[in-house]
């Protein structure tokens, strides 16, 4: 059983980033992303804190948005158009969730598609469907990338995918069919759960409950990805319960540091992917 490790490969992909960004601002081109954050809640902040960093390392340009918890859905969609407009800011990520007075729909369809670093703009979406896309959602894109550095074959495989959020489970079985893998897309309502996933040679597990993924319903040598970030007696755990899945998995991915480090790396990636595009740079 090999170990996934997000952070070696998110250090990778960062540096590769890195050195793109400095060859660009030799050019006079500079990369920038803004990053509008609504009210108070800690996670968030702590998220914003890490993108901030992130683009102070590779040498993008932050721009930090704070609006009160107060603010309003017409507010916030004059602060977007103004940053749509802005040609110094290449990417526009407004952190979610939004606070229940917002409406996250109608914020998400404002961001200027070309803007959109996140992917999750109906255009987008409907771009990752066809297979002709310039950003994908930062979680299975990172894990993407994660299978291609530990050179992990996906066409022809049985592929698994727990969930069914915008964010992870739709955009990551789209993105694993795209690369010829044969996908199965579970979730709450899946007869014989267990069934399924046994037969997974790629599982990819979504779903937000820790210890969800027990070893009876994995089969011997799968490839397992855990993207939950859940907690259980104060401690962070996976929806994957690692010590008895790992003694099956040839490959697996730890929480914390599998998943969680490829998001902001992949972040930053769509960033420079934006300011290449905007400035017509193949």
């Amino acid at each position: 059983m090999k170990i996934i490790d997000g952070k070696s490969v998110s250090a990778a992909v960062k540096e590769e980033t890195k050195q793109e960004v400095k060859e660009l601002k030799s050019k006079g081109i500079s990369v920038g992303l803004a990053v509008i954050l609504v009210g108070e809640d800690p996670a968030s902040k702590i998220y914003v804190a890490n993108k901030k960093k992130a683009c102070e390392d590779l040498g993008i340009i932050s721009e930090e948005y704070l609006l009160p918890e107060t603010a309003t859905t017409k507010e916030l969609l004059e602060l977007i158009d103004v940053l749509n407009n802005e040609k110094s800011i290449n990417g526009i990520l407004c952190q979610l969730p939004l606070p229940n007075n917002i409406d996250e729909k109608t914020v998400i369809n404002a961001i200027s598609p070309e803007k959109d670093v996140d992917a999750f703009h109906p255009s987008n979406v409907g771009r990752i469907m066809i297979g002709d896309y310039d950003f994908v959602p930062c979680t299975p894109a990172g894990i993407m990338e994660m299978l291609k550095y530990y050179n992990i074959e996906i066409s022809g495989k049985t592929c698994v995918v727990i969930g069914r959020s915008n964010i992870v489970g739709k955009p990551m079985s789209m993105l694993l069919l795209h690369q010829n893998g044969t996908v199965t897309t579970c979730h709450s309502r899946t007869k014989d759960l267990a069934e399924v996933t046994k037969k997974a040679d790629i599982l990819v597990s979504a779903v937000g409950k820790a210890n969800f993924v027990k070893a009876d319903m994995v089969k011997d040598g799968a490839v397992v990805i855990d993207v939950g970030m859940n907690r259980e007696n104060g401690k962070l755990c996976g929806d994957v319960c690692f010590e008895e899945v790992s003694e099956k998995a040839s490959y697996i991915t730890p929480v914390p540091g599998g998943v969680g480090p490829m998001t902001i790396a992949m972040l930053m990636k769509n960033t420079l992917t934006a300011s290449k595009k905007q400035n017509n740079i193949k």
